[in-house]
């Protein structure tokens, strides 16, 4: 049997992975803190017919050799943290990070997630909650000043009025790692502590590398759709060309068995 239709059903295999992988940065071209990931790619194993260097003769070593490989695999798809675009929104609790880091915020079981997703609202305590409810870390209460005194300034510190007088509130932190592109993406615009991340760095904005706050903003994906749209025609012809190959490695063993008749 040949070779061939084994080695090009991994590369239409890998083009199949990397249209969904496409089809998902695509899907949220709109999402609130999105960072698109883009697919790494490694060959497969060799058949050695002849080493390179082999000794054909004494003193004789071939240049090259014959070294036929076996398709190509995923191995991995690598976030990719580049800024996104920073809309106005006018909310005082929406907030974008202009820089490195994420938002600390606790599950419902006790865990933390990290976000670059900063819509915040109020929950039913007047804590600074996600849009799913997920209580910012650090356990922020607005509840009780003046509407429309809220505010957020670059360092993180949250501030309002009550009664005419000037409160602070508390400070939101901002979480960075060593390697965030090792976080685990969890869905629901939150990553997840992993050992590839190293441990989170946890402090003010503005210091220690950390990102500023922009309150009155957020930030939108990075996905830039017409990268996307190139990935998508490229997979798409990779995959009809390996299909291809496949139909003439067909054609040759049908030519092989009339040979037989």
């Amino acid at each position: 049997m040949l070779r061939g239709l084994y080695t090009s059903a991994t590369g239409m295999r890998a083009q199949e992975v990397l249209i969904d992988n496409t089809a998902n940065n695509l899907a949220n071209v709109n999402t609130n803190g999105f960072k698109r990931s883009l697919l790494d790619f490694a060959d497969l194993v060799y058949t050695t017919e002849s080493a390179p260097g082999s000794e054909i003769t004494a003193g004789q070593v071939t240049p090259t050799g014959l070294q036929i490989g076996s398709g190509v695999r995923p191995v991995g798809t690598n976030k990719v943290f580049t800024q996104g675009t920073i809309i106005g929104t006018g909310n005082s609790l929406d907030v974008a990070i202009q820089g490195d880091g994420f938002f600390k915020v606790q599950m419902p079981n006790g865990e933390f997630r990290y976000t670059r997703d900063g819509a915040f609202r109020t929950d039913a305590e007047g804590r600074m909650v996600t849009g799913d409810g997920y209580v910012l870390d650090g356990n922020i209460t607005i509840a009780g000043v003046d509407p429309g005194t809220v505010s957020i300034s670059p360092e993180g510190n949250v501030g309002g009025q009550l009664d005419g007088a000037a409160v602070q509130l508390g400070q939101i932190q901002i979480a960075r790692f060593a390697n965030p592109a090792g976080l685990s993406s969890e869905g629901g615009n939150m990553y997840s502590l992993t050992p590839a991340s190293g441990p989170e760095r946890l402090g003010p904005p503005l210091t220690d590398g950390a990102g500023s706050l922009r309150a009155g903003f957020l930030e939108r994906s990075n996905v830039e759709v017409v990268s996307e749209l190139v990935s998508l025609i490229t997979a798409q012809r990779a995959y009809e060309i390996n299909a291809r190959a496949i139909r003439a490695g067909d054609e040759m063993l049908s030519n092989s068995a009339q040979i037989i008749r």
